[in-house]
C-alpha cells in the first residue's frame, strides 16, 4: 500500500525490450524451478494486493482528499492510528463489520481534520471496480510466471465487505494460493501469516520472493529468509523480477489488442498477398493484432514467419472527401526516409481493395517506446526535457527538408495553406455535423478574417504531437515520426502549434490527454513559450506574434477531426472503441479555440492606434448556419492574454484564467463543466419553482446539485489564503484566484450557492474564521461550511442612511448575564429561508464612545424569542424567495453574553473586515452575469439579426 502516487502503467519500455529478445525461456513447458545468476532457486512469487497488483488505499486516498477537499493525508494517518488496535487494522483481521469500521474509521478522520470526513465514499471509490482494476503489467508477469513452471501466490491485508466476502477484486484462478487477512485473523507484517503462505505452498522461505509496497512487510519476509521486492512503480518492480528469475516478464507487442470484429480483415487474401510479397513459403500461422491507439486509420501488427510488419489502411464504408488519404503518407515517408528523416521503412503500397476491402500499405515494424501521456509519468525532470527538446528537433529537421531534392515540392500547394486548410476543416466539419455548435460557427466567419500575412512553406506533418513519434527505449531519440496521413506542404508554424496542444488540454481529457493542471516546471517539460523559443532558435526564426491565431486554428482543426470521428462512430466506421465519447469533446475543443480567438482580437485591438476607431464589418449572414440559442452553450471568454509565468513569479496580477496555477486552473475547469452540465440545464425548472406557490421553500434540485458539487471538491471556495492559511476550512485560494471562479459562478443567479460561495453566509463564514471564538465556530461555522445551515447579516435600518454604519441606531444592552437587543431591520437578506438558522446583529451597545466604538456585533439564533419578521421586499417585483430580503423587528431579544463577536465596540471593525472580500464576490459575479447576457444578445443576434 505506497501513499505516493501510482502511475497508470504502460509496460512499454520493458515490453518492447523483451519483445526483442531471442530467449524461449518463457515458453518452455514443465520447468519447476528458475536459477538466478547468483546462484538461488525460486520456485514462487507472492505478491502483496494494495500497491502491487491493484492501486494501493493511500493512492486511492490522495486524490478523493482533493476532491473531497479534506485536508491532506487525512487518511494515511487514519489508517495507522493506533498500530495494531486501531480500526483499519482490527478491520483487516476481521474483527469488525464493515459498518462499525466506517463509524469508528470516520469519527478518526474527523478528528484528524477537524471538520466532517465522508468516509463512506472514499470506501465505495476504494472498492470500486473502477479504481480497483489490476495493473496489466502485473497480469501479464504472472500469466508468464505460470507458464514458465512457477507457482504464484497473493498474500494480503484485506477487509471483508458488507456481504460478507472478502475484498479481493483478482482472478483467483491466477493464484495457486490466495492468503487473506481478514479470513486468517492476521495480517502482515506478523511472520505467522508468511509461514501460512509457505506452508500452503510448500516451500522453503528462501525458494520465494515477495513483493509489498511498504518497509514494514518486506523487512518481515527478509527476516524469514524470502527474497523481498520493493514496488514503488509496477514496471520497475517487474523489471527486477526478470532479473531474478531470468526470463521476460512483459512478451506481447506493446499497445495491441486483438482486432477488433468491426475491424477484421480477411486473413487468407492478406497472407497469400505477403507470400508474394515477400516471397517467403512459410506454412507458420500469420498473428494480426491491432494497435489501440490512433482516431484515424486502422492500424495492424502483422507476424508472418520471421518478418514482422506494420499495415495501415482506411476505415471501412463511405469516407469524407480527400481523408485518410494513406497513399499521400506512403508517398511522404518514403521520401523522407531518403532525405534522412526519422520514419518508419515502407515496403509497399496496395491500392487494389479487393484484398482486404481497402487500400493499405505496409511498413517494417519499428521496436521503441511510444509515449501516449504526454506528462510523461515515471520519468525525471531531466528526461522529460530531453524528449521535448528531441520532439522539438526532428520538427525542424522535417521543416528543413529540401523540397526540389526530395521531390516533394509538388506533394502540396505552395502559399495559402491556412486559408485552404480553414476552408477544408470547415467542409469537413459540415459534411460531419449532427448539431449546430455556436464555437464553431462562430471560428467559421472569424478565422478567415485574421489570416496570417506571410506565411514560409515546408513540409508539414499536420498532426505532430508526442505520441505520434517513435522513441528509442534507453535514450532521447526519435526513431520514427508516425501518421502522417494529413501531411502536405503549408506554414510550419501550424505544426508548431499543434505540438503544444497538450499544454492547454487537462490530463482527464480523455482521447487528448493534457497536462494543463500540472506545473510544467516541476515536471521539467518546457513551458509554451520556452519550446516556442526552441523552435524558433534551431530554425533561426523570429518568433511571430499572432501565435494565438495559430493555437486557434489548431484547436479549430481538432474539433472539426472530433466530429467526423463521432460521425464515424454512429455507423460503427470509428477505429476507436472511445470515439463515441468525441461527440461531446467537440463543443470542448472549439470553445478552447475562440477563447485564443478572443486573446488574438484583444492582441490586434492594442496595436491599434489610438486616434483610430476600431471599425468591426457585420457581414452579411444570408445561407450562413445561426448557432442555436441555448443557456447551456454560454460561457465566460476571457478577452485579455494571459500573464506570463515570470510576471506571476512576481506576484503580478492573473488577468486571465490562463495564468492561473495548475491547481486553481483544474478547479476553473471543474467549474466551468459542472456549471455547463448541472447548473444551466435545470435554470428552467428554478425559475418556475421561485414563481411558484412553493417558493418560499427552498427547492430540492438545488440541494442535489450541492451534494454534486461536494463530491466534485468544488465547495467553500472563496475563503481568502489570508484568512485561512493552513486551509483548515476552505480550499485556500487568494482573493485574486477565487476573483475568476465568482466569475463563472456569476454566470447563474442560482450557482453560488450550489458552490457554498453565496451570500451572506460567505461574509458570515469569513467573519466566524477571523473572529470567532472556539466555541462559536463549533456551534455556527462548522455547520455553515457543510451547507446544513443558512445565515443572514442584520445591519441595515429604514431609519437612517445605513450605508455608513456609524448611524445605526439598534441597541444591546448589558442586563445581566445577557446582552438585550432591540431595532428594526431591513433588506436582511436570507432571512425568510427556512434554512436561516442565525443572525449576525450589529447594533449600538455605547452610544457615547468613539464614533466607531459605538456599535458591537452579536450572533443571534434565529429561534431566539423576539424575532419578528414584518414581510419580505420586492426589488422590481421580484421577492427572491426563497430568501428573500426581509424588514425584521426585533424586541427585546435576549441571547447569551458569549454571542458577542471579540467585545464590545468591536462591531464597525468586524463590519469592515466583513465587507471587503465580499464586494470583490459580488463585482466578480456581475462581470459574469453581464458576460452571459452579452453572449445571449449576441447569440440573439446571429440568429435573428441577419
Amino acid at each position: 500500500m505506497n501513499i505516493r502516487k501510482l502511475f497508470q502503467p504502460s509496460a512499454l519500455h520493458w515490453a518492447w525490450r523483451t519483445a526483442a529478445m531471442k530467449s524461449t525461456l518463457g515458453r518452455q513447458q514443465g520447468v519447476l524451478r528458475w536459477t538466478h545468476s547468483g546462484g538461488r532457486s525460486y520456485r514462487a512469487v507472492i505478491f502483496d494486493m494494495g500497491g502491487v497488483l491493484v492501486p494501493s488505499p493511500g493512492t486511492v486516498a490522495a486524490e478523493w482528499e482533493v476532491q473531497n477537499r479534506v485536508p491532506s493525508g487525512t487518511i494515511v494517518k487514519a489508517l495507522i492510528r493506533d498500530g495494531d488496535s486501531g480500526p483499519w487494522m482490527r478491520f483487516m483481521r476481521g474483527e469488525m463489520t464493515t459498518e462499525a469500521f466506517l463509524e469508528e474509521f470516520g469519527r478518526v478522520c474527523s478528528e484528524i481534520a477537524k471538520t466532517s470526513v465522508p468516509v463512506d465514499s472514499f470506501f465505495s471509490l476504494l472498492t470500486s471496480e473502477t479504481v480497483a482494476k489490476p495493473f496489466p503489467v502485473m497480469t501479464q508477469a504472472i500469466s508468464q510466471i505460470r507458464a514458465g513452471g512457477l507457482q504464484t501466490a497473493v498474500l494480503t491485508n484485506n477487509f471483508c465487505l458488507s456481504n460478507g466476502k472478502s475484498f479481493l477484486p483478482l482472478d483467483r484462478k491466477q493464484f495457486d494460493v490466495v492468503v487473506e487477512s481478514c479470513l486468517e485473523g492476521v495480517c502482515k507484517p506478523d511472520p505467522r501469516i508468511y509461514q501460512l503462505c509457505l506452508q500452503r505452498l510448500s516451500l522453503q522461505p528462501s525458494e520465494a520472493i515477495f513483493l509489498d509496497d511498504l518497509g514494514p512487510n518486506l523487512k518481515a519476509a527478509a527476516s524469514l529468509g524470502i527474497h523481498t521486492i520493493k514496488v514503488d512503480h509496477p514496471e520497475i518492480a517487474v523489471k527486477e523480477l526478470e532479473a531474478l528469475l531470468g526470463f521476460p516478464l512483459c512478451v506481447g507487442i506493446p499497445n495491441t489488442r486483438p482486432v477488433r470484429k468491426a475491424m477484421e480483415i480477411p486473413k487468407d487474401a492478406l497472407e497469400k498477398y505477403l507470400k508474394g510479397l515477400l516471397g517467403t513459403h512459410d506454412t507458420g500461422p500469420m498473428e494480426i493484432l491491432q494497435f489501440d491507439h490512433g482516431q484515424s486509420n486502422p492500424t495492424y501488427y502483422i507476424r508472418l514467419a520471421d518478418r514482422q510488419l506494420v499495415l495501415r489502411k482506411k476505415p471501412p464504408g463511405t469516407l469524407l472527401p480527400s481523408a485518410h488519404a494513406i497513399e499521400r503518407e506512403f508517398r511522404i515517408m518514403k521520401a523522407l526516409g531518403n532525405a534522412g528523416v526519422p520514419v518508419p521503412t515502407v515496403l509497399d503500397l496496395c491500392e487494389d481493395s479487393s484484398i482486404i476491402g481497402t487500400p493499405f500499405y505496409l511498413m517494417e515494424y519499428c521496436p521503441g517506446i511510444i509515449y501516449k501521456d504526454p506528462s510523461l509519468p515515471g520519468l525525471e525532470p531531466h528526461q522529460r526535457q530531453a524528449i521535448y527538446t528531441a520532439m522539438n528537433q526532428v520538427l525542424c529537421r522535417i521543416h528543413s527538408v529540401d523540397l526540389q531534392a526530395t521531390g516533394l515540392d509538388s506533394f502540396g500547394k505552395q502559399g495559402n495553406y491556412i486559408h485552404r486548410q480553414v476552408q477544408t476543416w470547415t467542409k469537413q466539419y459540415r459534411a460531419a455535423e449532427t448539431s449546430s455548435i455556436p464555437a464553431m460557427e462562430r471560428l467559421i466567419q472569424w478565422l478567415p478574417l485574421h489570416l496570417p500575412r506571410q506565411q514560409r512553406t515546408t513540409v508539414v506533418h499536420g498532426d505532430f504531437r508526442l505520441d505520434n513519434l517513435m522513441f528509442h527505449p534507453e535514450k532521447a531519440e526519435v526513431l520514427a515520426v508516425l501518421d502522417w496521413e494529413l501531411s502536405t506542404l503549408g506554414d510550419p508554424f501550424a505544426d508548431v502549434a499543434y505540438s503544444c496542444l497538450a499544454h492547454y488540454l487537462p490530463s482527464s481529457f480523455p482521447i487528448l490527454r493534457g497536462f494543463r493542471d500540472q506545473d510544467v516546471t516541476q515536471l521539467g517539460i518546457p513551458t509554451v513559450e520556452e519550446y516556442f523559443r526552441m523552435y524558433c532558435l534551431h530554425m533561426g526564426l523570429s518568433p511571430v506574434d499572432n501565435w494565438n491565431f495559430y493555437m486557434a486554428f489548431s484547436f479549430f482543426r481538432v474539433a472539426a477531426i472530433l466530429q467526423g470521428v463521432y460521425k464515424r462512430s454512429l455507423t460503427g466506421q470509428a477505429n476507436s472503441a472511445t470515439a463515441k465519447q468525441s461527440g461531446k469533446l467537440t463543443e470542448f475543443m472549439a470553445e478552447l479555440a475562440w477563447d485564443f480567438a478572443t486573446k488574438e482580437g484583444f492582441r490586434i485591438f492594442k496595436e491599434m492606434p489610438a486616434a483610430k476607431p476600431l471599425v468591426r464589418s457585420y457581414r452579411a449572414c444570408a445561407g450562413s448556419r445561426p448557432p442555436q440559442q441555448t443557456p447551456t452553450g454560454v460561457r465566460s471568454y476571457s478577452t485579455v492574454a494571459a500573464a506570463s509565468p515570470a510576471q506571476e513569479a512576481k506576484g503580478g496580477l492573473i488577468i486571465s484564467p490562463e495564468g492561473l496555477s495548475p491547481r486553481v486552473r483544474k478547479l476553473y475547469d471543474q467549474l466551468l463543466q459542472f456549471m455547463e452540465q448541472n447548473v444551466y440545464p435545470l435554470e428552467p425548472e428554478l425559475q418556475r419553482h421561485q414563481a411558484s406557490a412553493d417558493r418560499w421553500t427552498p427547492s430540492p434540485l438545488i440541494e442535489d446539485l450541492k451534494e454534486k458539487a461536494k463530491a466534485e471538491g468544488l465547495w467553500n471556495l472563496f475563503l481568502p489564503l489570508e484568512t485561512d492559511p493552513e486551509k483548515k476550512y476552505g480550499a485556500g485560494l487568494t482573493n485574486v484566484e477565487y476573483a475568476h471562479l465568482c466569475e463563472v459562478m456569476g454566470m447563474s443567479l442560482y450557482a453560488s450557492e450550489v458552490f457554498n460561495c453565496s451570500a451572506p453566509d460567505t461574509g458570515n463564514m469569513e467573519l466566524l474564521v477571523r473572529y470567532g471564538t472556539e466555541e462559536q465556530k463549533a456551534r455556527w461555522l462548522v455547520p455553515l461550511l457543510e451547507g446544513r445551515i443558512r445565515s443572514c447579516f442584520a445591519m441595515t435600518e429604514p431609519q437612517v442612511a445605513s450605508s455608513d454604519a456609524s448611524n445605526i441606531e439598534a441597541s444591546i444592552r448589558e442586563e445581566g448575564g445577557s446582552y438585550v437587543l432591540n431595532g428594526r431591520k431591513w433588506w436582511i437578506s436570507g432571512i425568510l429561508d427556512p434554512r436561516c438558522k442565525l443572525c449576525v446583529f450589529m447594533g449600538k451597545t455605547d452610544p457615547q464612545a468613539p464614533r466607531h466604538q459605538q456599535q458591537s456585533i452579536v450572533l443571534v439564533p434565529m429561534d431566539t424569542p423576539g424575532i419578528n419578521v414584518i414581510r419580505p421586499l420586492s426589488v422590481y417585483g421580484l421577492e427572491d424567495a426563497p430568501g428573500g430580503h426581509g424588514e425584521v423587528h426585533f424586541k427585546d431579544v435576549r441571547v447569551p453574553k458569549e454571542n458577542i463577536v471579540l467585545g464590545p465596540g468591536r462591531g464597525f471593525e468586524i463590519a469592515q473586515g466583513r465587507l471587503g472580500p465580499g464586494r470583490i464576490h459580488h463585482c466578480m459575479r456581475l462581470i459574469g452575469y453581464s458576460e452571459r447576457a452579452l453572449a445571449l444578445m449576441k447569440t440573439r443576434w446571429s440568429i435573428h439579426g441577419c
